[in-house]
């Protein structure tokens, strides 16, 4: 396949001319914990002080929201953050979400999805959620669905800058170095890999 220029030192490039602009474009890995764990706990309590939910449903709705998250962050990465429009305009606005973190993988600025696009896509799942589900549903549903987010954020900084010896982790970047280096037209998922085999978009095993 076509080899697309993918810079190996840790090195950034300005997205924006305007300087607000361009800080909205980069995030510290941390900043998501800082913003989203506060908006968890605040759902846990919601579940248990303003509702009868008992414990075993809580649960069970709260792994229903962490596996809609899987599948979730395999489609938006597949379908959406790869979605390559012919038009100039487009590839400028697919160049900002996703295509500078192909072409500069290591900037450690850009690993993690900044608050300003994060808050809007959260919101709008949120509402999404609590349009489909019974009512009151969507805080276990959601703050499971949340605590997915946040693992794929931490993970995804974890696999571009952590050394993993063996085991799961290993395997784990394996398969996302794999992505950005070898083939980025497989191997969606990052914090799990589950989808990628369910939909034929894994690596060949040699």
């Amino acid at each position: 396949m076509k080899k697309n220029f993918v810079s190996n030192s840790s090195a950034s490039i300005r997205m924006f001319n305007n300087g607000f602009m361009e800080s909205l474009s980069k995030v510290k890995y941390y900043v998501p914990l800082i913003v989203y764990v506060p908006v968890i706990a605040y759902l846990f309590y919601k579940s248990f002080a303003e509702t009868d939910i008992s414990v075993i449903n809580f649960v069970s709705w709260f792994i229903l929201g962490l596996a809609i998250w899987t599948i979730t962050e395999y489609f938006l990465h597949r379908f959406v953050f790869h979605f390559e429009p012919d038009v100039e305009w487009g590839k400028k606005i697919h160049f900002v979400f996703h295509g500078v973190h192909h072409d500069y993988p290591n900037d450690a600025n850009r690993l993690v999805m900044p608050p300003s696009a994060s808050i809007p896509m959260a919101l709008g799942f949120y509402f999404l959620f609590d349009w489909l589900l019974p009512d009151t549903k969507v805080y276990p549903f959601f703050s499971g669905f949340m605590i997915g987010y946040l693992f794929y954020d931490m993970v995804h900084y974890a696999l571009h800058h952590a050394n993993f010896k063996s085991g799961f982790w290993k395997r784990l970047k394996h398969h996302h170095m794999l992505h950005h280096y070898s083939d980025s037209s497989k191997g969606y998922g990052v914090s799990w890999t589950f989808w990628d085999n369910i939909f034929h978009s894994n690596f060949d095993k040699k």
